[in-house]
């Protein structure tokens, strides 16, 4: 079989990606390990690229690269990549939110039910040798009404996971209509503001972009009709933390159950230097906090690369 093209990944991924490509015809390169300049020379020659989030594709990069048909990332998260640029210039950018969508909706139930149940403050108890029952008391999912913001591929995981509780479902996204969502039997398709004010809940489901940079601010704060609790599994700035950590002093926000933080660095595995705001978070009996792996399972793993394999070798073949 003659060669396709060469593909560089420079991300550690599931063997699968390598070689679903490989027996596509590709000539595949995996690099995982380069900086910004070494990625760009790396990349010289290539039609595809698999980056992760350490290195931003930038105008520039892309200008240096002209070679490259098609830049993918194994995950949903495409704000290190200019998108728009590289497609200007007829480079398609993938993703595969499908191979952890089972995920991450599964693990934003678990945060929530961590959250309203107290499981974790009482695991951490109980360790410690206290029995406090009364101060555990948590509420139960099936009588609030949860609102989901963003209504992709995450969106509809979680949605659909919480079908079997019983709550009301309200969702809004800005971005669809209401033919958009193909199964409604289950859900409220709404407006933000009623959103705002029925939710008992919000959980986030959106991309980062300016627009949703912070999108959970003083503001969205304010206009909460009740008191509610707060799910993000989505990317931590959007969420507002010093706004954040203000609602849960002044108990407009009850809880919060993130899996991602604003301040995190996805590259390490330690967070650096804590900010003022985010140690509160840390220390608060009202919070639940995960290291950004609601999309991180051993089935995901294969998943996400598989997904991607198969779009990369659909564009370029």
């Amino acid at each position: 079989m003659s060669c396709l093209g060469r593909i560089l990944v420079a991300d550690r991924t599931h063997e699968v990606l390598e070689q679903r490509l490989r027996e596509a015809g590709f000539a595949v390169s995996v690099e995982p390990d380069h900086d910004y300049e070494s990625l760009v020379r790396a990349a010289q020659g290539c039609e595809g690229l698999v980056v992760r989030s350490k290195v931003v594709i930038d105008r520039a990069f892309i200008d240096r690269v002209p070679s490259l048909r098609c830049i993918g990332r194994v995950g949903a998260g495409m704000e290190t990549i200019d998108v728009d640029y590289a497609e200007s210039r007829g480079i398609r950018c993938l993703n595969s939110p499908e191979g952890n969508r089972d995920a991450v909706g599964e693990h934003a139930v678990g945060l929530l039910l961590s959250l309203l149940d107290n499981i974790a403050r009482a695991d951490a108890e109980v360790r410690q040798g206290l029995w406090r029952r009364e101060a555990n008391r948590g509420y139960e999912l099936g009588p609030l009404t949860v609102g989901i913001i963003g209504y992709g591929n995450m969106g509809q995981s979680f949605a659909k996971r919480l079908g079997g509780f019983g709550c009301r479902i309200v969702v809004y996204d800005k971005y669809k209509d209401i033919k958009d969502f193909k199964d409604t039997k289950d859900l409220e398709v709404v407006g933000l503001a009623e959103l705002q004010r029925e939710a008992d809940v919000v959980s986030f489901h959106v991309p980062l972009t300016d627009e949703t940079c912070h999108y959970l601010d003083a503001a969205f704060i304010e206009k909460m009709g009740r008191p509610f609790f707060v799910v993000n599994t989505a990317r931590g700035a959007v969420v507002d933390t010093e706004a954040l950590v203000q609602g849960l002093e002044s108990g407009k926000v009850r809880g919060a159950a993130l899996d991602v933080l604003e301040y995190e660095n996805m590259q390490a595995d330690s967070l650096g230097e804590v900010p003022p705001s985010v140690q509160y978070l840390m220390h608060s009996p009202r919070t639940v906090l995960t290291p950004h792996v609601a999309g991180w399972t051993v089935e995901s793993k294969y998943k996400l690369a598989a997904v991607l394999a198969d779009k990369i070798i659909d564009v370029l073949k």
